[in-house]
């Protein structure tokens, strides 16, 4: 059963305060107890913070934000103009595009971030203006080996050797390395028998958000969405001799859940009541459905988290022609899955592909994941992307990364440019820093599992529709599929070497990587290949030895019959 028009009330009521409000903040507010010195207001927890330090914090998108630590750090030293110079590290999007307060982005300002190390740029536009300005150095290093770099060092160790990246803009032979603009071109990735060793620097403050702690200071993570890399910076940190701040939302009695983090482990701990579970959310008025003890129904939570998403403009609006191309990405990995796989899912049109896998019933036949570090359930989309809808278990995102490196099946994954190797980019839009993407989790995630269904439309800005199962292209766009992409986010060639299974799905059929390059194996009814397909784009496309293509099924154009049990279990 689906949300109601009640339910839905609630939350848009919900969705306006929060817009109404989401700028304010106290950051004088201190919660101190007489007996432990730990608890302490946003600007006393700035002090523990020197010039020059290196600040890691951990979070995902609009996830496990610690608010008013950003904030307090930016009127501190608009105020004092200290702690100065400081770099900053979080693997992903923290920032809010330049629109949304209370992000990372409070902190970019020239003299205050003059550093900045991630694997996902997009989000972070202040500091991507100030790298373009030269104000600020910018450092790009894949999510997962980023947050499995900082395992390393919490045990003690002070680099990273992957094969992760090999091939990929990110390796020196092949593209630019870490560095993507400002004040220095520093590597922090080197070649070494054909794979990559990668660093970054030590770890001075760890500070994270949290649910709850207790009077002694031990750290709880019930009800949270993630917890993402929490843990790891925090050892990290005090393996280097530096500090930790806990930034959480609720002062609960000690045996309140099993312990995440012992008080010992905890410099400073800021209670402050606004802090969120998730964006807009918080943790004194948490949503069970991101919880592993959520009792509401998946499908209402989906009503629900769609209304949200539609509500503030973050999910575009999905036509027949989008629709269609779900079905097919669908379709191509019933077809070639099996009971018992891991699955992730990425932002976008995968989605769509996430809530067919859904309604299609292959929700107990397989285990969906997020890097974020959240198992089971369904993943949250849109502006909640890196939380779960009733996940069955929180680990944190570098013990998720290990886990994709040792079971992921399969990812299923957005495209901006694919090319005639098959290479892949995500990662860059246009030119400057300010368009910047940065991989996320792709690099990682495309080595790590065995087989990639990629989504992505045909053409940017084409006008295209259904019409009696049929596609029709009423105005073509701008190819996306390409002779050579722009920046190599994911390399065809190292993937065959690999021996993966590597699926493309587009509005005008599916290609399939093989040796021989680009190949059509289903186009769609309504399409012309060789004016449609081989004549539209740069692209060199390899037709199967058979000559024949088969036609995509009806029940895909139509969805009438479309029964993703049937395909995923025969």
């Amino acid at each position: 059963m689906g949300a109601n028009a009640f339910e839905k009330a609630r939350v848009l009521l919900h969705l306006i305060k929060w817009r109404l409000t989401w700028s304010r903040r106290n950051t004088h507010y201190r919660f101190t107890l007489p007996d432990n010195p730990k608890f302490m207001g946003a600007r006393d927890a700035v002090k523990l913070i020197q010039d020059g330090d290196v600040l890691a914090s951990s979070g995902l998108a609009g996830n496990q934000r610690a608010c008013i630590m950003y904030w307090a750090i930016r009127e501190v030293f608009e105020e004092t103009g200290h702690p100065r110079d400081l770099t900053f590290m979080s693997v992903g999007a923290l920032g809010g595009r330049g629109k949304t307060p209370g992000t990372v982005e409070e902190v970019g300002i020239e003299g205050l971030c003059t550093r900045y190390f991630t694997g996902h740029w997009e989000t972070h536009k202040a500091q991507l203006k100030l790298g373009d300005e030269g104000k600020c150095e910018l450092q790009v290093i894949p999510q997962g080996t980023l947050g499995l770099l900082w395992d390393a060092m919490a045990r003690g160790e002070d680099s990273l050797l992957t094969k992760t990246g090999v091939g990929t803009f990110i390796d020196p032979r092949v593209g630019r390395g870490t560095p993507l603009a400002g004040t220095s071109t520093q590597q922090y990735v080197t070649v070494e028998d054909d794979m990559l060793r990668y660093t970054c620097p030590k770890i001075d403050v760890a500070f994270f958000n949290a649910p709850a702690a207790d009077r002694k200071g031990n750290i709880y993570v019930k009800n949270c969405v993630m917890v993402g890399e929490s843990y790891e910076i925090s050892v990290a940190a005090k393996r280097n001799g530096g500090k930790v701040i806990a930034n959480v939302g609720l002062l609960v009695d000690e045996g309140y859940d099993e312990i995440f983090m012992p008080a010992d482990m905890v410099d400073a701990v800021v209670v402050y009541p606004g802090t969120e579970q998730t964006g807009s959310i918080s943790h004194r008025k948490y949503w069970d459905m991101f919880t592993t003890n959520s009792k509401t129904p998946i499908d209402k939570s989906i009503d629900l988290l769609k209304f949200s998403n539609q509500t503030l403009g973050i999910t575009p609006r999905r036509y027949e022609v989008d629709n269609v191309l779900a079905r097919l990405a669908a379709r191509t990995f019933a077809e070639n899955g099996h009971k018992g796989m891991y699955v992730n899912i990425g932002v976008g049109l995968p989605e769509e592909v996430c809530r067919l896998m859904f309604d299609g019933g292959l929700f107990n036949d397989i285990t969906l994941l997020t890097e974020s570090g959240v198992m089971g359930g369904l993943p949250a989309p849109g502006v909640f992307f890196g939380a779960g809808l009733s996940p069955t278990r929180i680990i944190t995102s570098p013990q998720m990364f290990k886990l994709c490196y040792e079971k992921l099946d399969v990812t299923c994954l957005g495209v901006l440019q694919a090319d005639s190797q098959g290479n892949v980019n995500v990662s860059n839009r246009g030119k400057g820093a300010i368009n910047y993407v940065g991989p996320g989790g792709f690099i990682d995630l495309t080595v790590a599992t065995k087989m990639i269904v990629f989504v992505g439309t045909w053409m940017a800005h084409a006008k295209m529709e259904i019409k009696g199962g049929k596609l029709n292209i009423v105005k073509p766009g701008t190819p996306k599929f390409v002779d050579k992409v722009d920046e190599i986010t994911f390399s065809g060639p190292e993937a065959l070497k690999a021996g993966k299974i590597v699926f493309f799905c587009t509005n005008v059929g599916v290609f399939k990587l093989t040796e021989r390059g680009m190949e059509l194996i289903r186009v769609t009814p309504g399409v012309d290949i060789q004016k449609d397909i081989i004549d539209a784009c740069p692209m060199t496309v390899v037709l199967p030895e058979s000559g024949d293509v088969p036609l995509v099924g009806d029940d895909v154009m139509t969805g009438k019959g479309f029964d993703l049990k049937k395909l995923f279990l025969s």
